[in-house]
């Protein structure tokens, strides 16, 4: 989780490369609204689906939903392409928070949940502050693309490691899938 964190910039990224792309404060805001609505209308469906399937296999799907949208934020070069990648990143939103709290919830016995949660926020928000000033030294040194570019092989390193750990360790029990 700490290496797809160092991957994934703060979302004013997202606005930046759209404004890189010449849209306008405005539409970028119905743009981000489309973003919400996504996030909104999906994350129940995928909360239904990571108790169907596993939570193991939605956060997966979240991560590969993720790096599907910031290669779209990395290869960009029309404004009307960075419409549908907002609706992939509402997509992974909606696909990824549920199933990494119900992951923590599964992880730890009952008594401990309160201080899990507290940890696995302390950890991804201590991440944060490296996340930012890679994406900004990425942008500023490089180009915008190759922060995106960044954002993706972490997740896909992150999601790799993530998976190989679960499948090892035969986490994929039925209070774990």
């Amino acid at each position: 989780m700490l290496l797809f964190t160092l991957g994934n910039s703060s979302d004013s990224y997202l606005i930046l490369r759209a404004q890189n792309l010449g849209i306008n404060a405005f539409t970028i805001s119905l743009i981000y609204a489309l973003f919400n609505l996504f996030y909104a209308l999906l994350s129940t469906p995928f909360g239904i689906l990571a108790d169907k399937i596993g939570k193991i296999r939605v956060m997966q799907l979240g991560w590969l939903i993720f790096i599907l949208a910031y290669l779209g934020f990395a290869l960009a070069n029309k404004a009307w392409e960075i419409w549908i990648v907002f609706i992939f990143y509402g997509m992974y939103y909606a696909a990824d928070g549920g199933a990494a709290k119900a992951l923590v919830a599964g992880l730890v016995p009952e008594e401990q949940r309160g201080t899990a949660y507290g940890i696995f926020n302390a950890t991804l928000g201590i991440m944060t502050l490296p996340a930012n000033l890679i994406a900004g030294f990425l942008w500023d040194q490089w180009s915008p693309a190759v922060t995106f570019y960044f954002g993706a092989l972490c997740a896909l390193l992150a999601l790799v490691l993530f998976s190989l750990t679960f499948f090892r360790q035969g986490k994929f029990s039925n209070n774990m899938k």
